[in-house]
């Protein structure tokens, strides 16, 4: 699996993908196909609410803090926001620096209750070992690369050429999707310039258009009816029918 690294976003480097995108008009030219993990991949929408709480609960045992009910609640989210701010100030810590903390904590435990079969691998998983074999594939997440890593791991994804999650932290959380940061980094390590990427949430179109990719919007359970306000380059709802496209 490759070694992505860290790049800063430019317009140029999307705009030139954007141009070459414009240029092919069929599925089998594209250089590469990413996919989202959450919801694509991995079943369910994503981690449990409860993953982020817990995390907070051992980061607060870990500072011997003991803090009101209304601050609890926004430290508790996975989040960085105002409330979040406001409550690290209320109770005297760094808010960057408790995020970090917390997003350490969130991964370990995400991490073991994967590891404990909390969740699986949609079925139709099995068909991106069949695409692998006319194009590159790579893995771009809003999860904690920890988290990505473990999964690629324990669930044997060795098709996946890259395999990219957020960093832990503050400067990971503002490059989340729909910023095209990490999309970017996948697609400079493979070296490639033209693509599609599958997800399951408009922020994953508009990440893909801004990387210009072309974008897969994949209909699964917790998403059927989602009505999106960003129109995808196409909808399917199985990765088979992704297959078929590719190798038409």
């Amino acid at each position: 699996m490759a070694t992505t690294r860290n790049t800063d976003d430019t317009s140029d480097r999307t705009d030139e993908r954007t141009r070459a995108a414009d240029e092919e008009t069929t599925f089998d030219a594209y250089e590469a196909v990413l996919f989202d993990m959450d919801g694509v991949i991995l079943e369910g929408r994503g981690t449990d609410p409860a993953v982020h709480r817990r995390a907070c609960d051992d980061v607060l045992a870990d500072r011997e803090l003991t803090v009101p009910d209304d601050c609890y609640d926004a430290l508790g989210s996975d989040g960085y926001d105002e409330a979040f701010r406001a409550a690290c100030e209320s109770v005297g810590v760094d808010a960057p620096t408790l995020f970090r903390e917390r997003e350490t904590r969130s991964t370990k435990r995400s991490v073991a209750r994967l590891a404990a079969g909390s969740r699986g691998l949609y079925p139709d998983v099995e068909a991106i070992d069949r695409l692998a074999a006319h194009t590159t594939v790579g893995l771009v997440s809003n999860n904690y690369h920890p988290t990505v890593e473990f999964v690629v791991d324990h669930f044997r994804l060795s098709a996946f050429e890259v395999a990219r999650g957020r960093d832990l932290g503050l400067d990971g959380y503002r490059r989340r999707k729909p910023n095209p940061h990490y999309l970017n980094e996948a697609l400079d390590t493979l070296c490639v310039s033209t693509g599609l990427y599958v997800g399951d949430r408009a922020t994953d179109v508009l990440a893909a258009h801004r990387a210009g990719l072309d974008s897969v919007f994949i209909r699964r359970t917790h998403n059927v009816s989602v009505e999106l306000d960003v129109e995808p380059t196409v909808e399917i709802e199985c990765l088979d029918e992704l297959v078929a496209l590719v190798t038409a």
